[in-house]
This record gives C-alpha cells, sequence and structure tokens, in this order.
C-alpha cells in the first residue's frame, strides 16, 4: 500500500527552508502585504529579497505544478496560432505546445489559480482542448509573448524569408533568437518531437541539405532544403551543442538542452566531417519517455515473473544484449528504476549519461571524462555499491572488471553486443573471461529487439497462407488466427505503425546451464536447452505480439529471421 503524499508546503516556508528568506524579510513582506492590500509573494519581488525566477520555483513547488523555464522553451507554432496576442498579453499566457492526439494545450501562466484567465482562454478556443498550466515567471511570459507573437515560426515561412533576405527587426533585442536561422533550428526540433523521432539527420549534399527523421526506427525524408540554408544552420547546432564552429574538418560531440512542450527534451549532437560538408545528427533524449515501468515492458507474465526473480539476486551479473537501437538501454533503466531506493546504492557508468535519475550516482565515461569503463568500476567498488550498472562491456579489461564485481558481491548489469541470449556467453569467452568463472556468477541473459506497433486506428485484417502458418509456428489442423497488417492513415502519417514495442528473449542461468556454461557449450546447445525448460526465443515472443494484434508478421520478419530461428530448432 503506498504511502499518502505529503501535503504541500506554504510558499514562505520554502524559502525558508532553502536559506533564500530570512525571518525578518518575510516578516516585512506580511506588514507590507496588510498596508497595501497586495500579496505578500508578490511583493518579496517588489522588495528585491528574492527573484521572479526563484519566486516562480518554490511557487511551483508549494501548488505541486510543474514550472517550466522560458528562456529556452521552443514554442509549438500551431499552438501560438489558437491563442490571440491581445489575450494571452492581458492574462499574462504564453501557448507552448498543442497535442491532437490527447486534446491537451500546454499553457505557461504566471498565475495558476487564475480562474477567470482560463475561462476567456477556453472560450476563445476553436475546439474543446485540456488545458495543461505550466509555471513561469510573469516577466518571463511577456519577453516571450513580444519574441514569438508576430514572427512566422512555420518551417515553411522562415524558408521563404531566407530566400528573400529579409532581416526581422526583432532580431537584435533578444540575443539572436529571431534569426531566422535560430527559428528555423527551433522549427524542426518542434517538428521531430511532436512526430515522436529519436533522430534527426542534417545531411549535406552536392547541391542541397537532407533531412530525415529516424521514426519507429525507420529513417524518413520530411524536407529537403537548398544548400545555400546550411550554413548558418550548421553553426547554430553548433553553438547550441558547445562545440567549436571555427573546425569543420574534424569530428565533434555536444549536447544541449531545449523545452519543447513544455517539458525538457536532451538533445545528443555529432557532427562529422564528410566531402560535401559537416553531416549532423541528433539523438533526442525525451525524459519522459525513457524510463519505463517494469510491467511497461510488454513481457507476458510468466516472462515478467522470471525477470523479476533474476533481478531479485543480490549478487551476479545480468546482460542485457541487443543491436545498437534494440531499447537496452530503456530496459536497463526500467531495471534500476525498479531496484532504487533509499536503502540501495545504486551506481552507474555510461557513455553518456542520457537519462537523470534520482536515488542513483551516474558517472559519464569517454575521451572527455578521461575514464573508461574499467577503472570506473574499478573506483565504483570503493563506493560501498550495491548494484553497478557498466554501460557497454567493450574489452576483456572491462569484462573482467565486471565479473569481478560480480564475484565480490555486487548485482551488476551490463550490455553486450550479441545476437542472442545463448550466443552472450561464447562472446564473453572470446573477449577472454574464463568459462569456469563464468559459471556460477551469470545470473541471467536478455536479449531484445524492437518492433513498429501497428496503428490502432488503421490494422486490417490479413488472410493466413500457408506460408504465414508456417512463419507462425502453427500446427497443420490449427484453426487459422485473426493477424493484422499495417494500412495507413492520418494518426500514423500513412505509415501504418505508431509507437514501437519490445521482444524479448530470457535465458535465466540454472545449474545445468553453468555446468554446460564451464564446459564451453555453444550457443546452439544453451539455447536448446534453455527451450527444454521452457524458454522462449526472439521469434516466439515476437510471434506472440503478432498473434496479439500488436503488430504485423511482415514486421517481424523484417527484425527477426524466422526461418533461421525454425532452422535451429530443427538441427540436432
Amino acid at each position: 500500500m503506498h504511502a499518502p503524499a505529503p501535503p504541500p508546503r506554504p510558499l514562505e516556508r520554502i524559502l525558508l527552508d532553502q536559506g533564500i528568506l530570512s525571518e525578518d524579510q518575510w516578516r516585512i513582506a506580511q506588514i507590507e502585504a496588510a498596508r497595501t492590500k497586495q500579496p505578500a509573494d508578490r511583493l518579496l519581488v517588489a522588495l528585491g529579497f528574492v527573484s521572479e525566477a526563484t519566486l516562480c520555483d518554490a511557487l511551483a513547488e508549494s501548488l505541486g505544478r510543474p514550472g517550466v523555464e522560458l528562456r529556452e522553451a521552443v514554442v509549438d507554432p500551431a499552438a501560438l496560432r489558437l491563442v490571440p496576442k491581445a489575450l494571452a498579453a492581458r492574462h499574462r499566457l504564453l501557448p507552448l505546445d498543442l497535442d491532437r492526439r490527447s486534446g491537451r494545450l500546454t499553457v505557461a501562466a504566471a498565475d495558476a489559480d487564475d480562474l477567470i484567465a482560463f475561462d476567456r482562454l477556453r472560450a476563445a478556443l476553436p475546439e474543446r482542448l485540456e488545458l495543461d498550466v505550466r509555471l513561469a515567471a510573469a516577466s518571463e511570459i511577456e519577453r516571450a509573448i513580444d519574441r514569438h507573437y508576430g514572427r512566422e515560426l512555420s518551417i515553411d515561412g522562415i524558408l521563404r524569408e531566407m530566400a528573400t533576405g529579409e532581416a526581422d527587426p526583432q532580431a537584435a533585442p533578444d540575443g539572436g533568437r529571431g534569426q531566422p536561422a535560430v527559428r528555423l533550428v527551433d522549427a524542426i526540433l518542434v517538428d521531430a518531437v511532436k512526430r515522436e523521432a529519436s533522430d534527426v539527420h542534417f545531411e549535406p549534399e552536392a547541391g542541397f541539405l537532407r533531412i530525415r527523421y529516424r521514426i519507429d526506427g525507420l529513417l524518413v525524408q520530411v524536407r529537403a532544403l537548398h544548400a545555400s540554408c546550411w550554413p548558418a544552420v550548421a553553426v547554430r547546432l553548433k553553438v547550441v551543442a558547445g562545440m567549436d564552429i571555427a573546425e569543420s574538418r574534424a569530428a565533434q560531440d555536444g549536447r544541449f538542452g531545449l523545452t519543447v512542450g513544455g517539458r525538457p527534451i536532451d538533445f545528443r549532437a555529432s557532427v562529422h566531417p564528410t566531402i560535401h560538408g559537416e553531416s549532423v545528427v541528433l539523438r533526442i533524449l525525451d525524459r519522459q519517455k525513457g524510463i519505463v515501468p517494469l510491467a511497461g515492458l510488454g513481457l507476458a507474465d510468466d516472462r515478467l515473473a522470471e525477470l523479476r526473480r533474476m533481478i531479485a539476486r543480490p549478487e551476479g551479473l545480468i546482460l542485457v544484449t541487443g543491436p545498437t537501437g534494440s531499447g537496452k538501454t530503456t530496459t536497463l533503466y526500467s531495471l534500476l528504476n525498479h531496484l532504487r531506493g533509499e536503502t540501495v546504492n545504486v551506481m552507474t557508468l555510461e557513455d553518456p549519461v542520457e537519462y537523470p535519475m534520482a536515488q542513483i550516482r551516474q558517472t559519464s565515461v569517454g575521451e572527455a571524462a578521461r575514464l573508461d569503463f574499467a577503472d570506473g568500476v574499478r573506483s565504483i567498488l570503493r563506493q560501498d555499491p550495491d548494484v553497478i550498472l557498466v554501460g557497454e562491456i567493450r574489452d576483456a579489461d572491462t569484462a573482467g572488471m565486471a565479473l569481478r564485481a560480480a564475484l565480490t558481491g555486487h548485482l551488476v548489469f551490463a550490455t553486450l553486443h550479441a545476437n542472442s541470449a545463448a550466443g552472450a556467453v561464447p562472446r564473453l569467452v572470446d573477449i577472454g573471461l574464463p568459462p569456469d568463472l563464468l559459471a556460477g556468477n551469470v545470473v541471467g541473459i536478455v536479449a531484445q529487439r524492437l518492433l513498429r506497433r501497428l496503428c490502432p486506428r488503421c490494422k486490417a485484417p490479413e488472410a493466413v497462407d500457408d506460408d504465414a502458418r508456417r512463419r507462425l509456428d502453427l500446427a497443420p489442423d490449427a484453426a487459422p488466427p485473426t493477424i493484422f497488417r499495417a494500412a495507413g492513415c492520418a494518426a500514423c502519417d500513412f505509415r501504418g505503425y505508431r509507437g514501437r514495442l519490445a521482444i524479448m528473449e530470457i535465458l535465466r542461468v540454472d545449474a545445468d546451464i553453468d555446468e554446460m556454461i564451464a564446459r564451453r557449450a555453444g550457443s546452439r546447445e544453451l539455447q536448446r536447452r534453455a527451450r527444454q525448460a521452457g524458454g522462449r526465443t526472439l521469434a516466439d515472443d515476437g510471434r506472440r505480439r503478432v498473434l496479439d494484434g500488436s503488430t504485423s508478421l511482415a514486421e517481424l520478419a523484417r527484425v527477426v529471421d524466422l526461418d533461421v530461428d525454425k532452422d535451429a530448432e530443427a538441427r540436432p
């Protein structure tokens, strides 16, 4: 049973406890409030006791509402068009994001309790929308209204402005955020986040710039811009990512954060020189989507119970395998999120840290940090950890230190590149770990892939022919199941898929498998033993998701070779 949430603290108590305000200053504000009939919190700013931004943060904590930092916020043009500037300025409201799928409009407000303002806003909206209110400083809202209203924020409009060379008369006061290249980058990033892209590719060609999004694991071209746009856009991307704008012949990495749709989004940037100019790829890291509850991974009940038993062990090595982009990090964060708490010391080594998490000590490794995985594990072992995450096992030193941590009474999670759960064991032996040490210290191995999820609005039934029966491993006399194929509609941008799901193969290492590892058994022999004990392969889990209507057989065949799976099962 969950403990009740603590009651919200008064605003003055928050400011006093944090040392921002003194008792004398609060007493003065109360006296002035009684004399002038004005709210005491506003007088704190007028008297110079606290800044407006500090007051806004404390007020958000007191009311239990999220705040938003507007100086780095990127505004959705569709949301801006819904609210007239006069209404926004009068009530100090700024529309931030419009999500038509959920029927929600996110707005920043200086006063979350101004019911008159929100009633007038609802009356002005052309459609019924739920309001998601975020608190922001009044002066920041006023500056943001001046910055965004009256400017062209759509991609097509900005490109026309860049083509004509017309200067924006409002560009100077806001430190350059009115420049067309800046607004073009902002508009592209808003569009990518709203379309749930995981990466944005800026790829210069001989005469044009190609822009592609990676949506649900596949690249989709969304724009082709004239080559003349690229220099200014490239400089803007390098500036916000903290890179050297004068360097154009060497690879560079960076990162930055923006507020998109009222929530913080992190971007990891990579610049690589090509024959036509610098190619830039942005990885989009949405903190709200990065941590999935353990039950939200989509595992069958028995597989979820198996995974829970594995991570309940006090020590040992648990591996998550799969190619790049298969969701390994999301799965590991779900496991750590399940284990973290006040009684457990969880420490991680990542390259880089993608999603900051409370109650977990996270460390970035790499050349910039002058720390590699092996040295990081050595250091962490002196920090009294209970659970350790090693971002990736790449070499014998890292593998040896991870195994040493498991041997000395720690629960260690790590990722490894292998094609299957059973294939991870020979991979560790190839790296240089002795099989007799692996035996008894590997708790379990998870292999996973990501499949595109069928759009629930437009998926259509598909006939089950003989080939489909064979791939689905159906008995010849079994009744044909109902499966679905991708169709396409406006809700999924006519792709037929929206979102992704994970399929997993879980190998829990028992005494028999330990004995097989010690005598250097191959991956096929290990997999056969796991299936005899009730284990399922990636293909088996994928078939389950096809039969429950979550994905299509064509999508499963794209990711998993179903014929190889059947051949391996048939071999002695």
